[in-house]
C-alpha cells in the first residue's frame, strides 16, 4: 500500500528543510562573527586606552634609571619660604636628616617618620608660603652643588608646598524668617550678625582665598625601573619623570602622597595660629599602586569639571576606605549593587506595566496624580539646593515618567477655549464606570486629612526652629520633607481599594516585588549605616505597607473572571490553550493510526 501522498510530501519538505536550515545557520554564525568584528573594532578605536604621542624633536632611544633596587640613600629635609633653595648650610631650615634608606626595598629599615611642633613666622600667617625642599643622595654624597664631594649624578630632590591655598567657603545664607523684636536689636549689637552682613555684601566679589597648613606630608620613592622610550613616555607618568640633561637617563621618581589627605584635615592659617602639627614619613611605592592613585586623582577631577560629582564628594568616599570595616565595605558594595539591579528591573517592569495596561479597573489614579506631584516637588527641592546635574537629570526623568503614567491612567486632553491652552484630565471609563473610583475618592478624601495635617505640623514646626534661605526655600523644604517622611501615607488608598475589592489581581506584582526587595536592602543600610534615629525608623515605614500587601494576597483568592492589565482572563487563556490543544491531538492520532 502506498504511502499517502501528504505523508510523502511532509518527507521531502523536512528532507529539503534541512539544507535550508543549515545554510540559514551558517549565514547566522557568519552574520554574528562580523558583528562581533565590527563592535570589537570600533570599541578597540574609541574606548582604548591612547597610545602617548611621541615628540619628533625628542630623540628616539630608551632611558633607564640612574639608580639601582637596593641602592642605600641619604635624606635632607628642608623648610623655607623660598620656591627656589639653596641655603644648605643653614642648619634652621634642616628639619629632618635620614641616612641608609634602602631604595625600592620594603621592610621597616625603607620607612621613616618623624612627628613635630613647627613654629608659623609672621609671613606665613598673613598668606605666605612654605616649601619643602627633599633632597635625596647616594650614602656619603652631598646635595650642594657647591659642596667639593657634590656629584650630579648621585643627587636629586623636589619641591613640594606645605601650605595650599583654597577658596572661602561661603557663608550660609540660612536664617530665621520668624525674627521679634529682641532678636533684631540682638543682630544689630552682635558683631557676628554683622560680620555675616559684610560677607553677604563681598559675596558678588571675587572669592576670598585662605591659606591652610597640610599636617601630614608623605614621600614616596616609587619603585620605577622601566625602560622608556624617551619621546614616548606615558602622559600620566612624564610630569614627574626627572630627567638627566647629560645622559637622558632618569633620577628615581619623588612623588608626594595627597591622596589620603582629606580637605577636613587642612589647618587654617590666621594671626592666632602660632604652632601646628607636622607628620613626615618616607616609604617606597610600587609603580602599580602610584599609577592607581594618579587614574583616581585624574578622575575624579573629570568628574567635578563635568559637574557629575561635587567638591568634597571625593573626599566622602575616601573617608569610606579610610574609617570603614573592610568586610563590611564588601558587604555594602555588594548590597549597593544589588539594589541597583533591582531599581533597573522595578523601572522596567514599571513601564512595562503602564504600557500594556487597558484597564483602570481595581487601581488608584489618584495616587498616580499625588506621586507626579511628590516627584515634581522634590525635582525643585534639589533644584533650590545646587545639586549635581547627574542627579537633577534623573529626578527630571523621574517626572517625566510620573506624568506620562498620569496619561495611562487618565484622559489628558487640551482645552483651547481660552486664552491660554489649559490641560484637562478626565477620568477613563474602566475607573470611572465601577466602584474603584467611589472607594478611591473616599480613600483619598480621609488621608488627605492626616496628609495635611501632618504637613502643617511640620512646616509650623520648621518655620519656628529651623533656617532657611527663604520663604520659597521653606516651602520646598517642607514639602519635601513630608514627601520623604509621610510619603507612604499614599499607598494606603490603593490598600483600601483592595480590601473593598477583595482582590488583588490587578496590581503589578512583579514590580513590588522588585521594590520589596530593595526595602529589605534599605532596611540592612539602616543597621549598618550611622544615620539620625528618626530616619532609620523612617526606614521601615514602607516595610508595613508592603507586609499588608503581601497579606492581602494571601487572604484574597485569585478570581479568574477578572481581566488583568494586559487585557486578558484566565478562564480566556485556559480555553484558548485547552483549543490549542485539541488539534495537535487529532493530528497526534492521525499519524499514530
Amino acid at each position: 500500500m502506498a504511502p499517502p501522498a501528504n505523508g510523502g510530501g511532509g518527507e521531502v519538505q523536512e528532507q529539503a528543510a534541512q539544507p535550508q536550515q543549515q545554510q540559514r545557520g551558517i549565514g547566522q554564525m557568519l552574520t554574528g562573527v562580523i558583528r562581533i568584528a565590527v563592535f570589537w573594532y570600533f570599541a578597540s578605536k574609541f574606548f582604548s586606552p591612547k597610545k602617548p604621542m611621541s615628540d619628533p624633536s625628542v630623540p628616539n632611544f630608551q632611558i633607564s634609571n640612574l639608580f639601582s633596587k637596593g641602592e642605600p640613600l641619604d635624606m635632607w629635609f628642608y623648610l623655607s619660604e623660598q620656591q627656589n633653595f639653596s641655603d644648605f648650610g643653614n642648619e634652621g631650615a634642616l628639619i629632618w636628616h635620614e641616612t641608609n634608606i634602602p631604595y625600592a626595598v620594603w621592610g621597616p629599615e625603607s620607612t621613616r617618620s618623624l612627628s613635630l611642633k613647627y613654629h608659623l613666622s609672621e609671613a606665613v600667617k598673613n598668606n605666605g608660603s612654605l616649601y619643602a625642599h627633599v633632597y635625596f643622595a647616594r650614602s656619603g654624597y652631598s646635595p650642594d652643588p657647591n659642596d667639593p664631594e657634590y656629584q650630579p649624578l648621585a643627587a636629586f630632590g623636589r619641591t613640594y608646598s606645605i601650605v595650599t591655598y583654597l577658596p572661602k567657603s561661603k557663608a550660609d545664607k540660612k536664617k530665621s524668617l520668624l525674627r521679634n523684636s529682641e532678636d533684631s536689636k540682638e543682630d544689630v549689637t552682635n558683631p557676628e550678625a554683622v560680620q555675616e552682613a559684610q560677607d553677604d555684601l563681598k559675596e558678588d566679589g571675587p572669592p576670598e582665598w585662605i591659606s591652610y597648613w597640610k599636617p601630614n606630608v608623605t614621600i614616596n620613592l616609587v619603585d620605577d625601573f622601566t625602560r622608556y622610550t624617551a619621546n614616548a613616555i606615558p602622559p600620566i607618568v612624564a610630569p614627574y619623570i626627572n630627567i638627566e640633561s647629560t645622559t637622558g637617563n632618569y633620577y628615581p621618581t619623588v612623588f608626594f602622597n595627597e591622596f589620603w589627605l582629606l580637605r577636613d584635615k587642612l589647618i587654617a592659617i590666621n594671626d592666632t595660629v602660632t604652632e601646628v602639627p607636622l607628620h613626615l614619613e618616607v616609604s617606597p611605592i610600587s609603580m602599580t599602586k602610584w599609577q592607581l592613585f594618579l587614574q583616581m586623582d585624574q578622575s575624579f577631577q573629570v568628574h567635578r569639571s563635568y559637574g557629575s560629582m561635587l567638591d568634597g564628594e571625593s573626599d566622602e568616599l575616601k573617608r569610606v576606605f579610610l574609617e570603614g570595616n573592610p568586610y563590611l565595605l564588601g558587604v555594602t558594595m555588594i548590597v549597593s549593587v544589588m539594589h541597583s539591579l533591582f531599581d533597573f528591573l522595578a523601572f522596567k517592569n514599571d513601564i512595562q506595566f503602564w504600557n500594556k495596561n487597558k484597564s483602570m479597573e481595581g487601581l488608584s489614579a489618584k495616587s498616580v496624580v499625588v506621586n507626579f506631584f511628590c516627584q515634581f516637588i522634590v525635582f525643585l527641592y534639589l533644584l533650590d539646593n545646587d545639586t549635581s546635574w547627574m542627579i537633577l537629570a534623573s529626578s527630571g526623568v523621574g517626572c517625566c515618567i510620573e506624568f506620562w503614567k498620569i496619561g495611562k491612567a487618565m484622559h489628558i486632553e487640551i482645552d483651547r477655549s481660552g486664552r491660554i491652552p489649559m490641560l484637562r484630565f478626565r477620568d477613563r471609563e474602566s475607573y470611572a464606570g465601577n466602584k474603584t473610583k467611589e472607594y478611591d475618592d473616599l480613600a483619598m478624601k480621609y488621608l488627605s486629612y492626616v496628609l495635611f495635617f501632618l504637613a502643617v505640623c511640620f512646616a509650623i514646626y520648621s518655620l519656628m526652629y529651623d533656617r532657611h534661605k527663604s520663604w520659597y526655600s521653606w516651602i520646598l523644604s517642607s514639602l519635601t520633607s513630608c514627601v520623604y517622611m509621610f510619603g507612604f501615607v499614599m499607598m494606603c488608598p490603593q490598600l483600601f481599594i483592595n480590601y473593598k475589592l477583595k482582590s488583588v489581581a490587578h496590581l503589578p506584582w512583579r514590580q513590588m516585588t522588585y521594590k520589596f526587595l530593595n526595602t529589605i536592602i534599605d532596611d540592612l543600610f539602616a543597621f549598618v549605616i550611622k544615620m539620625p534615629m528618626l530616619h532609620r525608623l523612617s526606614v521601615f515605614r514602607d516595610d508595613l505597607i508592603f507586609l499588608i500587601y503581601i497579606y492581602q494576597r494571601w487572604v484574597y483568592p485569585v478570581d479568574k473572571k477578572r481581566v488583568n492589565e494586559f487585557g486578558f482572563a484566565a478562564e480566556d487563556v485556559d480555553q484558548a490553550a485547552s483549543s490549542s490543544d485539541t488539534p495537535a491531538l487529532k493530528e497526534d492520532e492521525k499519524k499514530t493510526n
